[in-house]
């Protein structure tokens, strides 16, 4: 049976990969029929009903989902159709009450416009009572414009069958949410994040960079069971009673939370071992400071340091010493630690920025175990930030000719050295000069 998805009209990138991602999540056979980043009618073959409650019930980027009746390129095709289609079906729903609606994308209907279309359906022959609110059945008129013109390119009628989970946007919104910081990733796309990872009951979860448990918080409304790490202490810690346990603890979440602990990637004490079936994260960019991980900056062990006989290094306000890290080297140690501690079919979710020129942009960084599932991009002005969603590969699926991108090590002290898209960002991402 044919649907037609209903989808917001922005982060385009990011629909399709979503609608896929649902569809393997929920174990169900999807074959998209009709899809343009113009346009926010999707069309989609689904075994029955089930499935598509199923496909749209936690969508965040889709609205709501619907049986289609009929489509064409004018409304007298569209009702030829209708008749075709559906008329065997009429007498299923001859005594429910109802209600129509009128949804126009690039256009706009008066309403007695409206009202006309509406009644050209009369020949359904619903003899139910016509209820505004709460009706038994909801049918809906689409109709898609081109910029600037005023008549539809193509009209669709369609029965709605279930809403998505777009009201998780405003329940985990950061404007209500008790402790945040300025890196908080907005609910959004934490939640969609979460989606094209898998979050569900069942996994394990965990964020390297966790900050205030943005991506945390996601996953576990997905039912998922989270924990998370952060080289800042300050982050998880908190103050004053804010932190990211007051977060799930706001949310109803904390039986879903098991814990975060102070530490870098490249330190973890986590033993090496397949954990997770899932790893999220939006590691830090390095363009307000530069990036650092635990260690001295010449590489060389301290003497301890006593205080009070105690060493200063088991002391609660001890802040160990960091040294400079580069940011590639930072994404390719991310897919090093998601190869070791993902489980197979695992997936890693990781936020990397880039710029909008193809003379300065940043190569995706690969791994001879894991498959690159899904880029999506979110632009801005002259940079963009790409969500790129892996999966762990089973040792018989790595292929011979699998290579990761490891590029060899920048040197040096400063963070423009170790961090080319920090010094990009700072000279306005103007393309390198050649070298004479």
């Amino acid at each position: 049976m044919e649907y037609l998805v209903r989808l917001i009209q922005i982060h385009e990138t990011f629909r399709q990969t979503e609608l896929v991602a649902l569809a393997n999540l929920a174990n169900i056979n999807m074959e998209i029929l009709i899809y343009s980043k113009y346009s926010p009618y999707c069309v989609v073959r689904l075994a029955n009903e089930a499935a598509a409650q199923a496909l749209i019930r936690r969508s965040i980027i889709g609205k709501n989902i619907y049986e289609l009746w009929g489509s064409g390129k004018t409304y007298e095709a569209l009702h030829d159709v209708v008749r075709q289609r559906t008329q065997s079906r009429w007498s299923d729903f001859q005594s429910c009450s109802f209600k129509f609606d009128l949804d126009t994308y690039q256009g706009k209907r008066s309403q007695l416009s409206q009202r006309k279309i509406i009644e050209s359906f009369d020949y359904l022959a619903f003899n139910g009572p016509i209820k505004m609110k709460d009706p038994e059945q909801t049918f809906c008129v689409f109709e898609d414009y081109d910029w600037g013109t005023t008549t539809p390119k193509e009209v669709h009628l369609g029965r709605w069958i279930a809403g998505s989970d777009r009201d998780a946007i405003n329940t985990f919104s950061l404007k209500t949410r008790h402790y945040i910081s300025t890196t908080s990733m907005d609910s959004e796309l934490a939640l969609i994040t979460a989606n094209l990872t898998l979050a569900a009951p069942g996994k394990l979860f965990y964020d390297p960079f966790v900050g205030t448990g943005s991506f945390l918080i996601a996953s576990s409304h997905f039912g998922a069971v989270t924990a998370g790490s952060d080289i800042d202490g300050r982050s998880v810690r908190g103050a004053k009673g804010r932190n990211i346990v007051s977060n799930f603890r706001q949310y109803g979440l904390l039986r879903r939370y098991l814990d975060s602990f102070i530490s870098d990637l490249t330190h973890s004490p986590l033993r090496t071992d397949v954990l997770f079936d899932g790893i999220m994260c939006d590691p830090p960019y390095g363009v307000r400071e530069g990036l650092r991980v635990l260690g001295s900056r010449d590489g060389t062990g301290k003497e301890a340091v006593l205080i009070d006989g105690k060493a200063a290094h088991l002391r609660d306000e001890y802040i160990p010493p960091k040294r400079p890290y580069g940011f590639e080297a930072m994404l390719d140690d991310i897919l090093e630690f998601a190869a070791n501690m993902l489980v197979v079919g695992g997936r890693l979710s990781m936020w990397m920025p880039t710029a909008n020129d193809e003379e300065t942009e940043l190569g995706i960084p690969t791994h001879p175990s894991l498959e690159i599932i899904s880029i999506c991009i979110q632009a801005f002005n002259k940079w963009s930030r790409r969500l790129l969603t892996y999966q762990k590969l089973s040792d018989s699926d790595i292929r011979p000719g699998n290579f990761s991108r490891r590029k060899e090590p920048l040197h040096g002290v400063k963070a423009d050295d170790l961090n080319d898209f920090r010094k990009r960002y700072f000279q306005g991402f103007k393309a390198k000069e050649n070298d004479d």
